[in-house]
């Protein structure tokens, strides 16, 4: 017999390494579907009834220019515009990029000369056309973030197109923020125009935080406001959506860069924290996992930089890998629940700390500098959407109870669900007229017709739930609410759209919000 004679091939055996080999390469395929960094802006398609354009139409114009000359900066004439949501694309005007007081005076000129009206857009977070509206000239603000400290003071002058991601590394290692949102990649003028809150549970609002700020009416003119000088356009300007007017420059509060540890107790130094509430079929909204930051004494503290994000797509697998069922779900939550508070990275290190062992240590701005980069994706036909309540304090559980009942019945792919402390405001559109818990809302839609229908009605449902409790829902979100759902929750909206038209009696500053309801309650 040739010794050099092949075997016969065993096929079972064959057949399994197949099988085998097939599936570890479709699993590594999955896993890097799930987990790539996003190769551009995602593109939804059209799913409201009255789309103004679908996504692969190009609305050209023609630009009339200044009757001084063409001074404007345009990054974009005609297209369109869409926001975090991918579902409001909308054909627009152009897209003017602001690097000056001048370039928005020239814009807003150029506006009334040609009769069009403006929007301001920053990192364009909000979710229902906010910063934007059909065929408006589109003021991008991102570009105009200039920042001066005065140390003695605490006090940052900066243009409001700046990024808290910028305004952190700006302040760092000395300052921080008081208040900010929860991810740093927004701009200082979207927040004051929402009037954010954050992880400081003592502070409150951003607004809280402002001494003053410079803003460009319509016609033109510069006005100073705060709280003692033009308080109630002030008033009217945060939270205000961009409909009173352009904010400028701020000045804005800050304080001492501390240094915190983390532990779970009751503790008048806490100074930053949040909790998470279980997503995870069985103790769905039952089960918390508390973030504390508390305030110590570190005289030798050793800041270091701050460090960009990291584990991006381990955290965006593991996001995305949720929403393919029950038990990824809870994959995820027993993942952030056991393992993510032992990945926390410790930024400051002591001498002391060498010799006692000490917990691990963060500056106040660390945990502030999130840019939540591991939530965008490559998936399609698919996105993920905001929601916000603000809950008086005693009808907690309340609602929670039936947001778990909504989230079971409606069959919700609830991603995450934080809660915070929430002060009283007294902006002119106040989600807080008392003591507040916010819950805020992350959920998984379609990027489909029925997909939205079905987001529509989990809203509503969830705004009726609140306004029973005595709660308000969020603005800066996707327009499914009813107009009675909008005055039974903020009673004054009534006079704010009045105070707009006395502020804009031509209607020049505008978004899709406004052009909804200020419509729809005014027919009433």
């Amino acid at each position: 017999m040739n010794q050099n004679q092949s075997k016969p091939i065993n096929k079972k055996k064959l057949a399994i390494s197949v099988a085998v080999a097939s599936a570890l390469a479709a699993a590594g395929y999955e896993v890097n579907r799930l987990s790539a960094n996003p190769t551009g802006e995602k593109d939804c398609p059209a799913v409201f009834a009255n789309a103004i354009v679908s996504n692969s139409t190009q609305i050209n114009v023609q630009i009339a220019p200044l009757s001084q000359g063409d001074l404007l900066k345009w990054k974009q004439k005609g297209g369109t515009i869409n926001d975090a949501s991918c579902l409001d694309r909308t054909s627009v005007y152009g897209i003017i990029q602001v690097t000056s007081v001048d370039d928005i005076k020239n814009a807003l000129e150029f506006a009334k000369e040609n009769k069009i009206k403006v929007s301001m857009a920053g990192a364009r977070h909000s979710m229902g056309g906010q910063a934007f509206f059909r065929n408006t000239l589109v003021l991008d603000m991102t570009k105009f973030n200039q920042l001066s400290l005065d140390e003695a003071n605490k006090v940052l002058t900066v243009q409001s197109g700046a990024t808290w991601h910028d305004i952190q590394n700006f302040l760092h290692p000395k300052f921080a923020v008081k208040a900010m949102q929860s991810r740093d990649i927004f701009t200082l003028g979207g927040s004051i125009s929402v009037n954010a809150h954050g992880m400081d549970h003592k502070v409150g609002s951003v607004g809280s935080t402002i001494r003053s700020m410079r803003i460009m009416l319509p016609d033109g003119t510069i006005m100073r406001v705060s709280r003692t000088e033009n308080s109630q356009l002030f008033n009217l300007v945060v939270g205000g959506y961009g409909l009173f007017g352009v904010i400028l420059d701020v000045e804005l509060e800050v304080t001492d860069n501390v240094v915190y540890e983390s532990e779970l107790l009751p503790n008048p130094r806490l100074g930053l924290f949040y909790g998470h509430l279980s997503t995870a079929k069985e103790s769905l909204l039952q089960d918390m996992i508390l973030y504390t930051f508390t305030q110590i004494d570190a005289p030798d503290a050793v800041i270091s930089p701050l460090q960009e994000e990291s584990n991006t797509r381990v955290i965006r697998f593991l996001l995305t890998l949720s929403k393919k069922g029950d038990i990824p779900m809870t994959v995820k939550w027993l993942v952030e629940k056991h393992i993510g508070p032992l990945t926390q990275a410790c930024t400051v290190t002591r001498n002391q700390a060498m010799k006692d062992g000490e917990v691990c240590l963060v500056s106040r701005n660390d945990p502030m500098h999130n840019s939540g980069t591991y939530l965008r994706n490559n998936l399609k036909n698919e996105t993920d959407i905001l929601h916000e309540y603000f809950i008086p304090r005693a009808q907690f559980v309340r609602f929670v109870d039936g947001l778990r009942k909504v989230v079971q019945e409606n069959d919700v792919t609830l991603l995450n669900a934080s809660v915070r402390v929430v002060h009283p405001e007294h902006n002119f559109l106040n989600y807080a007229p008392t003591d507040m818990y916010s819950i805020v809302l992350y959920i998984n839609q379609p990027a489909t017709t029925e997909g939205n229908e079905k987001m529509g009605k989990i809203t509503r449902e969830l705004i009726d739930l609140t306004t029973s409790l005595d709660g308000r829902f969020y603005l800066p979100y996707q327009l499914h609410y009813t107009p009675e759902q909008l005055q039974r929750s903020y009673p004054e909206i009534t006079a704010f759209f009045k105070a707009k038209k006395r502020y804009d009696p031509d209607g020049l500053l505008t978004n899709t919000f406004y052009e909804k309801y200020s419509k729809l309650i005014g027919e009433q």
